[in-house]
């Protein structure tokens, strides 16, 4: 979707007007508008064919006693029904089929842009809010380029057309039901104008609901373990009541309009009957005439009807496209007119030159961190929960940037490197690895859907995870069920570690890899690691100190500084901070 407006700042809020809109979603669409706008011409002028032939039939046939005129008069009205028929089927088919295509396209659009975005953003969003917005925000574009706004234009013809006949017929009785439906298009406005915050706010509400829903439903067991049930039911409960709450002051908006319509027209129609049956008194209107100036009226009073109600599905498209724009509007990760450095090749040389990080403003969390990790080298990261290891890994695998200092890759400054090209040499292996709904075989493939047959067992020995698909009765197909419930924590650990090796990077992030590992998987997982790390650089994280012995260099990580840097044979003979939490675990 093209840009309906640019906003350097992410939090600028967008709102859409409808020339906007109709530039950057209709106008590319024009010929397919083009031709719903005849079909809805020749539609409304087949629909006035019955009022005109009701006149002829009240004051020609029947006067008349004319058979072959009625005859004539049946074939026409029935050739207007088939052709209003014929359009209505076309429009339907051509805009609604359009319209829908348009909004998977948008989806499409919207969840790209989601991806770009950096880590940050989806640390501070709700995954299900981003579902919401993703899916539901966009579907009011339907009626941008479906039958909504080719009726909105069609009924304002149809209404043009009947009042120039009405005009014609009787000025007077026509003045009298102007004034009514003028009185009626203002109060229409002045609720559109009501209407569409009250539409804008649904969409952030409804993004909250679900949002919490999402949590709900992925947290089911932690829920269940805690009897925690009511609660989460009244979290919801009030989510939405918030929600019927927006609904009712919509409605009450819109309610306030169709009331004030059926008073407004049956004024109007009173008025008609009143005007209408003293000028046949008078002889000076026939009874056909009468007739045919009541159908038309309705030709002109049911578009302008319908408008208020197009006109609030065309309010509820551009709140949503509001919403849509604020999350195209930010700025991607790629965005960055710094990343100009082109990666070909790497030998995986990471330096930290005094980096210092910070989540909030004036709260940093590293302090001039500086370190070297050479091509093919494993440093590991020690420390106590919360001394900023994870962030120090998080600025290696570029999720974070330094808020001032240097991180460099082969020397070049990583902040200024077009991140896909740096990225496709990094394997990472999270705590908390996620894994995909699918079989086991889809999540080792991950990374490299093409890999061959024999890579894929490479990597599924090398970790060991034949270890135990064996004994499953579908093997590598076995499905695994959501995030991986169906595995223990060390076979979905083994799995994730299976995903890196095929990966094959240059670099290899491991965050307490081995965490979820009973002894014997953490000795098998250890030799496969092995062969995981050699001529790869790496960087570990690690609670239980037994497993970085060999490493070439341990950071000791306290408060944001490195306090201790060293092997491990050095630091054990420092009789420091590591010396301490050495010793302590293997009293444990």
């Amino acid at each position: 979707m093209q840009h309906l407006q640019k906003s350097p700042e992410n939090k600028v809020k967008s709102k859409v007007t409808m020339a906007q809109a109709f530039k950057t979603i209709v106008w590319p669409r024009r010929n397919l508008v083009f031709i719903g706008l005849i079909l809805i011409v020749i539609r409304s002028l087949a629909g006035l064919v019955l009022p005109w032939q009701s006149k002829v039939l009240l004051d020609e046939v029947v006067p008349g006693k004319d058979m072959s005129l009625l005859y004539n008069l049946v074939a026409i009205v029935l050739g207007a029904i088939f052709i209003q028929s014929i359009t209505s089927f076309l429009l339907t088919r051509i805009l609604s089929v359009q319209a829908q295509y348009l909004i998977s396209e948008l989806r499409a659009q919207v969840q790209k842009k989601v991806l770009s975005l950096p880590i940050s953003f989806f640390d501070n969003t709700k995954s299900g809010a981003l579902v919401s917005r993703i899916m539901s925000d966009v579907e009011g574009v339907r009626n941008l380029i479906g039958t909504g706004l080719v009726q909105l234009v069609g009924g304002t013809f149809t209404a043009i057309v009947s009042l120039i006949i009405l005009i014609k017929l009787n000025p007077w009785m026509t003045l009298f039901v102007f004034v009514p439906l003028s009185i009626f298009g203002y109060i229409a406005l002045r609720a559109f104008k009501y209407i569409r915050p009250i539409f804008r706010k649904r969409g952030e509400i409804n993004a909250e609901v679900k949002g919490r829903l999402t949590e709900t439903l992925a947290g089911v067991r932690v829920i269940k373990a805690f009897n925690a049930e009511t609660q989460e039911n009244e979290a919801f409960e009030k989510g939405v009541d918030k929600l019927f709450q927006n609904v009712k002051k919509s409605l009450t908006a819109t309610a306030l309009m169709t009331s004030s319509s059926t008073f407004l027209i049956g004024v109007a129609t009173t008025g008609i009957m009143a005007i209408g049956g003293y000028y046949m008194i008078q002889s000076e209107m026939t009874t056909g005439e009468f007739l045919f100036f009541t159908l038309i009226l309705g030709f002109m009073i049911a578009p302008i009807v319908q408008m208020s109600n197009i006109g609030s599905q065309l309010t509820e498209a551009l709140a949503g496209l509001d919403r849509t724009e604020e999350l195209m509007n930010m700025t991607a990760e790629e965005d960055n007119e710094d990343r100009t450095i082109q990666l070909e090749t790497i030998k995986g040389e990471i330096v930290f030159n005094d980096v210092s990080f910070s989540y909030e403003e004036g709260k940093d969390v590293l302090h001039d961190i500086n370190f070297k990790a050479p091509p093919g080298s494993t440093t590991a990261l020690v420390g106590s929960s919360g001394s900023g290891k994870s962030t120090i890994a998080g600025l290696s695998a570029t999720f974070l940037n330094p808020k001032s200092g240097k991180v460099t890759i082969d020397g070049q400054d990583l902040s200024k490197v077009k991140l896909n090209t740096y990225r496709q040499y990094l394997g990472v292996v999270l705590q908390d690895e996620f894994l995909f709904e699918g079989t086991i075989r889809e999540n080792i493939m991950f990374p490299r859907p093409d890999a061959t047959a024999s890579e894929l067992q490479n990597a599924v020995k090398a970790a060991y995870v034949n270890e135990f698909t064996d004994r499953f009765e579908e093997g590598l197909d076995t499905l695994i069920g959501e995030r991986g419930v169906k595995l223990s924590g060390g076979q979905r650990q083994r799995l994730a570690i299976a995903r890196a090796i095929l990966a094959d990077p240059k670099i290899i992030i491991l965050d307490e890899a081995t965490s979820s590992l009973d002894t014997e998987s953490e000795a098998l997982i250890q030799k496969s690691l092995g062969e995981l790390i050699k001529n790869r650089t790496t960087i570990v994280i690690a609670h239980r100190l037994s497993t970085i012995r060999k490493a070439d260099q341990i950071l000791v990580i306290e408060a944001g500084r490195i306090v201790e840097r060293g092997t491990h044979d050095e630091l054990i003979a420092l009789n420091g901070r590591y010396y301490d939490l050495y010793t302590y675990q293997a009293k444990i």
